[in-house]
């Protein structure tokens, strides 16, 4: 009977001690940034973006495009034809539905190198 008087105690010590966990707090998760799956820009994707924008051009020989970090242009220099030298600059930029690169400004673009502006 002692044994059952000792034990009563304890376990209603033990039972009071036992108080539900706090409830963790949300923590907020922040939401990636959106990842730009656009090309980069090189010469490949200058001469090509070119000369489907500019029909009856003549062909761009060489270009070298340049993008500042967080920049939505890219600014190219680029010759024409036989020309190596970088004599002429354009403007590339995202175009409508943000998947690919289109020629700022090409009417006046293809107007200084005699070729018709197509609208697509």
């Amino acid at each position: 009977m002692k044994k059952i008087a000792l034990l009563l105690p304890l376990a209603l010590v033990a039972a009071c001690g036992e108080e539900p966990a706090p409830e963790p707090t949300p923590t907020e998760v922040a939401t990636p940034e959106p990842v730009s799956t656009l090309p980069a820009p090189d010469q490949d994707l200058f001469k090509t973006t070119f000369a489907e924008t500019c029909e009856g051009a003549e062909p761009v020989n060489q270009a070298v495009c340049r993008r500042a970090m967080g920049a939505e242009t890219v600014a190219c220099e680029f010759g024409l034809g036989e020309d190596e030298y970088l004599r002429h600059k354009a403007t590339l930029a995202v175009n409508e539905d943000k998947t690919g690169w289109m020629l700022a400004d090409a009417e006046a673009l293809c107007a200084e190198h005699g070729a018709h502006h197509l609208d697509s």
